[in-house]
């Protein structure tokens, strides 16, 4: 499975962007997805998780209220809406899908929160 993530970008504080991951796979729908982030010298921490059918979400307290996580099944792809950024938001953000012990990363997708 390949995913590419697109989106990304320089933002000001208080602006939103809408991160998308296209898969590769004809099995979409059988795959959670995740987002992730790796801010510059940090560890990657996990941001948004929905469950293989887009019924249910989960997200980290930093981005709860702000971030929407979602997916399309006929395109594939799983987004990370992102509003109301702020500074300490800046980091590359990696899409993730898993099966069982299957994980795929996508290569990322710098997001930049800057006056």
């Amino acid at each position: 499975v390949q995913l590419v993530e697109s989106g990304g970008g320089l933002v000001q504080p208080g602006g939103s962007l809408t991160l998308s991951c296209v898969a590769s796979t004809t099995e979409f729908a059988t795959y959670n997805a995740y987002w992730y982030r790796q801010a510059s010298g940090q560890a990657r921490e996990w941001v948004a998780i929905i469950n293989n059918d887009g019924t249910r979400t989960i997200y980290a307290d930093s981005v709860k209220g702000r971030f929407t996580i979602s997916r399309d099944k006929y395109k594939n792809t799983v987004y990370l809406r992102m509003d109301n950024l702020k500074p300490e938001d800046t980091a590359m953000y990696f899409c993730n899908m898993n099966r069982g012990p299957n994980a795929y990363w996508g290569q990322g997708t710098q997001v930049t929160v800057s006056s």
